[in-house]
């Protein structure tokens, strides 16, 4: 079956209609499709050696979450109307789908994938993904959803059904430096730090500057396994496959379901030398200072003036917490509210919120113009979708998005750019803003088998 795309360039393209049903599996109705050939899965490894070898999409944290296979439908978008466009188009399409949903869980019924663009000067489309099936797992329950534009449900009667095909780790790669090699990256932070003592803290006072790595292999890289084993070793996070865009954020930018929105900022970073749990004195020892403290405020008033403006009402944390992680220690706030609605009465779904707070300082800087123009002038590179939000979105609106971070872009079946950036203020060190880059490659590295 031919994907059908939409692209926000030919805003009156017609839409096509999705026949859309979901069931729950886990139970004993005898209509229920039976993807999993022996029962469903007991261990997170049974179920990633049960996934095809290409055409994913996924979502999951831990145990929980949501994996598509194949493709119905793509929305694209560039630009800077690249969250209005998606979400025009998005909500078009939840219109005219016929949906069957007895599941009624936020991420049942008709879903999406969607990974959008950092910048609205890149060339890499932002889009959403509709699966041509869906499995999803919350709450100890586990449901399939079956997505099919009408017409071309001859093309596509085929259940879904899964068999093993055991997982292959990647070995033998090997990485190179990127668009932003590492001496160049400790050139402009150098810059970066300089400017900003000059200019101040209110015209620019901090700076999020990025780098990549170009990781080739050796043969096609078997996306299941990567996943696996970011899944394994960072449970916390949040693992996903989008659009060929793989990685663990630990960073939700918006998570809404119903009437609800929620946060989390990450910004301050202690390199683990070993055991995260055995050095927590030195995290908060470290974490404590003027630095990360400074770079911590300005991502929280980034985060409560953008949430502020969606919101009827909002919390947020009061003190920062520490998340610890395998490789890295964060600072973390917390913020939870209540959506406010646009001047139709329409409940704000969840990539307009996304829209309203990206970026937020943590991947940007502050203040947030002059950051983004000292991004475009010393990184000299397109990020694509590193940075961006990457996450899902249903029918009603709800949906996560996370921070693209600990990630990296397939550009080829064997090969992948891998990126990372760390906060820059003016008392930053070069070589010590390197050395965090690194620790932050780390997991994407080891995943990957270096």
């Amino acid at each position: 079956m031919t994907p059908f795309e939409l692209d926000s360039a030919h805003p009156d393209s017609a839409v096509p209609t999705l026949r859309v049903r979901s069931w729950y599996i886990d139970g004993v109705d005898p209509q229920a499709p039976a993807p999993f050939s022996a029962g469903l899965p007991q261990t997170p490894a049974e179920f990633l050696a049960q996934l095809p070898t290409s055409g994913i999409s996924c979502w999951v944290r831990g145990t929980s979450g949501l994996v598509g296979f194949g493709r119905a439908v793509r929305l694209r978008a560039r630009g800077a109307a690249r969250f209005a466009d998606l979400s025009r188009l998005w909500a078009r399409l939840a219109a005219a789908a016929l949906v069957e949903d007895p599941v009624a869980h936020a991420g049942s019924g008709l879903v999406g994938f969607s990974a959008i663009a950092f910048s609205a000067q890149s060339g890499t489309d932002s889009v959403i993904d509709v699966p041509r099936f869906l499995l999803g797992r919350r709450d100890g329950r586990v449901w399939l959803t079956s997505m099919t534009v009408v017409g071309q449900e001859e093309d596509s009667a085929e259940p879904l059904t899964l068999t093993t095909a055991p997982l292959t780790p990647v070995v033998g790669a090997t990485s190179a430096p990127g668009t932003v090699s590492g001496t160049h990256y400790t050139e402009i932070v150098r810059t970066a730090a300089a400017r900003m003592r000059e200019l101040g803290p209110e015209r620019l006072g901090k700076v999020v500057l990025a780098r990549d790595e170009v990781v080739q292999a050796p043969a096609p890289i078997d996306v299941r396994a990567v996943l696996g084993q970011l899944n394994r070793a960072y449970p916390s996070t949040w693992t996903f496959d989008v659009a060929g865009l793989i990685g663990a954020t630990p960073e939700l930018l918006i998570g809404v379901d119903g009437d609800t929105v929620s946060s989390r900022v990450l910004a301050g970073t202690y390199r683990v030398q070993d055991d995260p749990a055995a050095e927590l004195a030195q995290a908060r020892e470290q974490l404590g200072g003027s630095k990360d403290t400074t770079e911590h405020s300005f991502a929280i008033d980034s985060l409560a003036r953008s949430l502020g403006a969606v919101t009827e009402s909002l919390h947020v944390d009061a003190e920062p917490h520490l998340l610890q992680l395998r490789n890295v220690i964060h600072l973390a706030s917390d913020a939870h509210g209540t959506l406010a609605r646009d001047a139709d009465g329409r409940r704000l779904g969840a990539i307009d919120v996304a829209e309203a707070v990206h970026p937020t300082a943590a991947v940007g800087g502050y203040p947030k113009e002059a950051a983004l123009a000292a991004i475009d002038e010393l990184e000299s590179a397109d990020r694509g979708r590193y940075a961006g939000p990457v996450g899902w979105i249903d029918g009603n609106g709800n949906g996560q998005f996370g921070i693209a971070l600990r990630c990296g872009q397939l550009e080829a079946p064997d090969r992948i750019r891998i990126w990372a950036g760390a906060g820059i203020m003016p008392d930053s060190d070069p070589e010590s803003e390197l050395a965090e880059t690194e620790a932050k490659l780390a997991p994407m590295k080891r995943a990957l088998g270096l």
